[in-house]
């Protein structure tokens, strides 16, 4: 079991386990960034990934992190350390634009934390090295999490300079790697791989890289397993996204509560993205949403372009939006009630408290 403070001393408004919500596009406003960080958590705003000159993210972006500000009291702290992070989906083709466009957001409203995730894999450079070196020039304390889903991905973030490595599991709902693990695997290897890497490596000696735990986990169970694995915290999507302050559709809402049997209920594959055309994602990445009629007739042998005409001209359009895009990860069956991302936050920590002395109280 992890028992490092790294995170509580980089962000000392957290109480352990620290608990973040994932970054999640159509999801997190401001008030639930806010809301979780104000229960010692690491709230995170919505992930951007158009970052070019003209991108209307990144002027919603300034203005969440204004109201985030504002939220969290510290308007008269304009030039103090904003208590969020943001987060940035590398693979679109305007990440070039970074320094020219996005990192003067940045420095203006000093984030505690940086995201990234996804980078295109015919990229070549990977372009997190240059984006985290930039951040560093311009940003002094801001901390770095990199999304990976192996730990072949791990290693090279590390190497290129993050503090946490996100370990996402396939169990995730939403975005992640195609080919990975489960974080029962997962984080225990990563771990692994950087005390091997610190014995060789001076710069994995001189500088301590965290681990979070991600992908299923989302009661206090899943929690406290989490721990035990090495990990030094948790990030959880489908919870908060039937969290009050969360802007997931009503009707998405809906069929996330309903849901049961994760497992089977879910489904991991490209088709969820090819369904409507999304161009963002890329080899060597796939999304997990919940099943509905659409996927059982690709299952069943219909092709791409014939589930797309179906939903097009077998449905109404109000219909059709319900079969498709409801991210979620196979813990789904475990998300019961709808509550504020604070009380979220504050529930799972304890309880997770509370299995961890059960269980060595039986020991």
């Amino acid at each position: 079991m992890a028992t490092s403070r790294r995170l509580q001393e980089w962000f000392p408004w957290t109480a352990a386990p620290v608990v973040c919500n994932g970054p999640m596009l159509g999801v997190v406003s401001p008030a639930l960034a806010t809301e979780v960080t104000k229960a010692g958590g690491i709230g995170f705003l919505a992930s951007v990934f158009d970052l070019s000159p003209t991108s209307a993210q990144l002027d919603k972006l300034d203005a969440d992190l204004r109201e985030a500000r504002t939220l969290l009291g510290d308007a008269a702290a304009a030039d103090s350390p904003l208590r969020v992070g943001v987060s940035i989906i590398t693979g679109h083709s305007s990440v070039s634009h970074f320094e020219a466009t996005t990192l003067s957001i940045l420095a203006k409203h000093r984030p505690a934390a940086v995201w990234l995730f996804a980078p295109a894999e015919d990229t070549d450079p990977n372009p997190h090295g240059a984006i985290i070196a930039a951040v560093r020039r311009e940003l002094d304390g801001v901390r770095i999490f990199v999304q990976v889903g192996n730990v072949a991905a791990a290693r090279e973030a590390a190497r290129d300079g993050a503090d946490v490595l996100v370990c996402q599991g396939v169990d995730a709902g939403g975005h992640q790697f195609t080919r990975g693990a489960g974080v029962v695997s997962l984080v225990p290897e990563v771990r692994a791989m950087l005390a091997a890497a610190a014995a060789e490596e001076e710069e994995f000696r001189c500088r301590g890289v965290a681990v979070l735990a991600a992908g299923g986990i989302a009661d206090e169970q899943g929690v406290a397993a989490a721990l035990a694995l090495g990990a030094e915290g948790v990030v959880m999507g489908t919870r908060f996204t039937v969290a009050k302050e969360s802007v997931y559709p009503d009707f998405r809402k809906k069929i996330v509560l309903e849901t049961v049997d994760g497992g089977a209920t879910t489904f991991k594959s490209t088709f969820n993205d090819r369904i409507n055309n999304n161009p963002l994602w890329r080899p060597p990445y796939d999304g997990r949403a919940i099943m509905t009629a659409i996927h059982e007739r690709f299952l069943a042998g219909a092709s791409l372009e014939d589930c797309q005409r179906s939903l097009k001209e077998d449905y109404a359009a109000e219909d059709s939006a319900k079969l498709i895009g409801t991210w979620a990860g196979t813990g789904v069956g475990l998300v019961k009630t709808a509550q504020a991302a604070g009380d979220i936050v504050k529930e799972v920590r304890e309880g997770a408290k509370e299995q961890i002395r059960r269980l060595a109280a039986s020991l």
